[in-house]
């Protein structure tokens, strides 16, 4: 059974609220956010592939990866963990790089606030995203940000249910 996927955009506070509803428990949607070999596996909306290049899963850690598209060109970029509370939520700031993983200042970096709670239904999965200025979030929602999120969180869903 999908769920809808909650995605409110705040123009006063410069950020966007994401939540969706999956029909498992905590463990299963964190392990896909946490380890490489499974969020390479939804992480870029269809038909493009994620590649994990390096995932350090830990306070400070971080973790780059590529974006491929259908003719194999290749985009980069990476994350920066924060605190990280297990099972229950981890923050980061994602970014745009080249190919050696260095931060390309021309483009949006992001802090993301991922929150896991075991509800009746499964488990919620919220996402605060707060954007450094109103310029910035309109600049990734043109790029295609929103559908690409919804994508990915809809991909996760599919791969889950395979697994029940």
């Amino acid at each position: 059974m999908e769920s809808k996927i909650v995605f409110n955009k705040d123009d006063n506070s410069v950020s966007v609220y994401v939540m969706k509803i999956y029909h498992t428990d905590v463990d299963a949607v964190w392990s896909h956010f946490t380890q490489a070999d499974l969020i390479d596996q939804w992480w870029a909306p269809s038909p493009w592939k994620c590649e994990t290049l390096k995932m350090n899963f830990e306070p400070e850690g971080i973790w780059n990866y590529e974006m491929v598209d259908p003719d194999g060109e290749k985009y980069f970029a990476g994350v920066h963990y924060h605190e990280i509370n297990f099972h229950r939520s981890f923050d980061w700031t994602d970014f745009f790089t080249d190919e050696n993983g260095m931060i390309n200042t021309d483009l949006p970096s992001v802090n993301w606030l991922i929150g896991f709670t075991g509800v009746e239904e499964g488990m919620k999965l919220t996402i605060n995203i707060n954007f450094q200025s109103t310029e910035e979030m309109l600049q990734l929602l043109e790029m295609g940000f929103e559908e690409s999120l919804k994508s990915g969180l809809s991909q996760l869903e599919d791969l889950l249910n395979k697994k029940d």
